[in-house]
């Protein structure tokens, strides 16, 4: 029987999974929920990684059936847990077209407007899809809302949904550092970034954005397959800064990439977590190669929709 609460929309502790670090004295915010790269595995294993290996605390968030209390990436409604973000140091956000209530979503924007650091994963970009209640104060943070150009994607993060660039499932992705970046503390140690997860179009990113990596189609699903030179490089990960409504500046992270059978890449574990200690504003900590093994058996489900693993609540994914 699911834990009765009396804020249902707060959630209970059954609805999210916290790592206590040792010694770092920062509290990462993972926020799952999509339907599709399986980020409810994703972010678990980034979180084991950031608490067991570098000390973080760090708690994970999903998209629950506030029925059931059971993971259910297709609720696109209901992400209990988020008042966590009143005293994060750092967001996560790896969602898709979720449409959060008031409520919920405020917490979301309130942080984003500390000029606290946020990190954004694959479909992130086109975070949140207003379709229900179009009156809604957050509805601007649409992924493609006109007033807001791009929404939440677009303006914070530096890009929104435009398409696939790579065909998806049958090209994948090779990161391709940027030369002029390439003294970056963020890409101390990184290299030979890959994933099956295809390229995503990037029109133009905004703000002060500086591409770190490049992302090159490849003609196949492996690795070793050769660039489709028919297809240009797009931007794969970037930095840039936001300030929000209160003025103050936020330092940013995204990356195109983040599949949970992206997180298979060692250098792409390596950049995600180089990237959270520069937003956090401790690039001087960055060691020379950053530690990033698994924290337990790491078994990720291919993308793919109604492929996620049905029956599993936030305490499965516990050390």
């Amino acid at each position: 029987m699911e834990k009765l609460n009396s804020d249902p929309q707060q959630g209970n502790d059954d609805h999210w999974t916290t790592y206590q670090g040792t010694g770092a004295g920062k509290h990462i915010v993972l926020v799952s929920g999509d339907e599709e790269y399986r980020s409810e595995e994703a972010l678990p294993m980034l979180a084991k990684i950031l608490a067991i290996h570098h000390g973080f605390k760090c708690t994970v968030l999903f998209a629950i059936d506030p029925e059931t209390g059971i993971i259910d990436p297709k609720n696109q409604t209901n992400i209990p847990g988020l008042h966590h973000l009143e005293t994060a140091d750092m967001m996560i956000l790896f969602t898709r077209f979720r449409e959060l209530p008031d409520q919920q979503m405020k917490y979301i924007i309130d942080y984003t407007n500390r000029g606290k650091p946020i990190m954004g994963l694959r479909t992130a970009t086109h975070a949140f899809n207003y379709t229900r209640n179009l009156q809604s104060p957050y509805a601007k943070y649409d992924f493609k809302n006109e007033d807001f150009p791009g929404g939440y994607g677009q303006q914070i993060l530096g890009e929104t949904w435009i398409n696939h660039h790579g065909h998806h499932g049958k090209e994948s992705a090779r990161g391709i550092i940027n030369e002029e970046m390439v003294a970056h503390p963020i890409l101390q140690g990184v290299q030979n970034v890959w994933g099956p997860s295809d390229v995503y179009t990037v029109n133009e990113l905004t703000g002060d954005a500086h591409v770190l990596v490049w992302g090159q189609v490849l003609v196949g699903m492996e690795p070793t397959d050769e660039p489709n030179l028919d297809k240009p490089q797009m931007p794969l990960a970037w930095i840039k800064t936001y300030t929000g409504d209160t003025g103050k500046t936020s330092r940013v992270f995204c990356t195109t990439m983040g599949a949970s059978v992206d997180l298979e890449n060692e250098g792409l574990r390596r950049l995600l977590v180089n990237s959270c200690y520069w937003c956090m504003e401790m690039e001087d900590q960055i060691p020379a190669e950053s530690q990033v093994e698994y924290v337990g058996e790491y078994q990720p489900t291919f993308f793919g929709f109604g492929t996620y693993q049905k029956g599993m609540r936030p305490s499965d994914f516990g050390l």
